[in-house]
């Protein structure tokens, strides 16, 4: 019945980039979850790529917006606007059809939080929404044996939230989220180059900072240093500095470490007999924030487990929200909430 009438859609709605995933087509949008607004009309200039390329470049009149902070909808008008567009996208061969689609939210999201992602997906134009919560979709996607009698261990590292759990049987047995992720970096590169060098520079600067010179664990690593421009906070004028991987590394000490308390916490509440599962097994990280460079091996030393990363880290959400449709037993039971709203 569920594939009978409609298209299947599973979607990753994340505070950095949505990822829109159609049963039998794959992945057919992956853009930045941001929205130009008109602020004189109230009509949407622009969504996902050539909104972000919008940030920090607007006229008074226009205003790109990230309508999801910290993994949960900040602004739900927006956010509607958003999937809306997304939804067009992705089911412009069968427009008569609307869609039924999964979705994934943190697993520490609150009831009402929950519903606000349902109702925006629904008044996009879904004919049904469920909710899935990011880790157990991560986990499907990194192919860990979800449904075996054995513990598995997940750490999605988003744009917003940090999501790690233990799995066993179908469930989540023990988790974490944590409101610390990739964009928490980038506001403590902002912070430190601010306060180190006088100089203002924008996320999307922070980001490429972050990519291309960021270290969890720096120990043996080769000096990187990367010119970087911005605003002199004394002047008002544009400056070029140049900062190293020892500086950035020094700038993500703090939320590198809340990562890390949050594993150990999973742990520490983690039954024996299934953390005995996981130091065979060893921690399966996903996310783009499991890309910074070094930090595998930083878990891996403060764990004493092996740790991997999933072949496809930034999909991954999005492709157990995949399979999760293609397997509609796993799906009853991993599903948050009723079937319909």
């Amino acid at each position: 019945m569920f594939r009978r009438f409609g298209k299947n859609i599973g979607i990753d709605l994340g505070t950095a980039n949505t990822l829109v995933l159609v049963e039998g087509r794959g992945i057919v949008i992956n853009e930045p979850s941001v929205v130009a607004i008109d602020r004189d009309t109230n009509e949407i200039f622009a969504v996902g790529n050539k909104a972000k390329e919008m940030v920090g470049r607007t006229p008074g009149n226009i205003t790109a917006i990230r309508p999801l902070k910290d993994g949960v909808i900040a602004d739900f008008e927006i956010t509607e606007r958003l999937l809306r567009d997304f939804l067009n996208k992705a089911t412009r061969r069968s427009r008569l059809r609307r869609p039924r689609v999964i979705i994934s939210v943190p697993s520490g999201v609150t009831e009402v939080e929950k519903r606000a992602v349902i109702d925006a997906t629904l008044s996009a134009g879904a004919k049904d929404a469920r909710v899935i919560e990011e880790p157990m979709a991560a986990a499907i996607g990194a192919g860990l044996p979800v449904q075996d009698p054995t513990g598995t261990m997940i750490v999605d590292i988003g744009g917003g939230t940090t999501e790690v759990a233990v799995i066993s049987l179908g469930g989540i047995v023990s988790q974490r989220s944590i409101r610390v992720a990739g964009d928490e970096m980038d506001d403590s590169i902002i912070q430190y180059i601010r306060r180190g060098y006088n100089l203002l520079i924008g996320e999307r600067t922070a980001e490429r900072i972050k990519a291309e010179i960021g270290y969890a664990f720096i120990d043996g690593k080769d000096e990187l240093s990367m010119d970087v421009r911005g605003r002199d906070l004394v002047t008002g004028l544009p400056k070029t500095v140049t900062v190293s991987s020892t500086e950035i590394h020094k700038a993500l000490v703090e939320p590198i470490q809340s990562i890390l308390d949050a594993v150990k916490v999973t742990l520490e509440r983690t039954p024996p007999e299934l953390a005995a599962d996981i130091m065979d097994r060893g921690i399966m990280m996903a996310g783009g924030g499991s890309l910074l460079n070094g930090l595998d091996e930083l878990l891996m030393r403060e764990t004493g487990m092996p740790v991997h990363i999933a072949e496809r880290p930034l999909t991954a959400v999005v492709e157990g929200t995949g399979q999760a449709l293609r397997h509609f037993e796993l799906l009853k039971r991993i599903m948050l909430g009723p079937r319909r709203y």
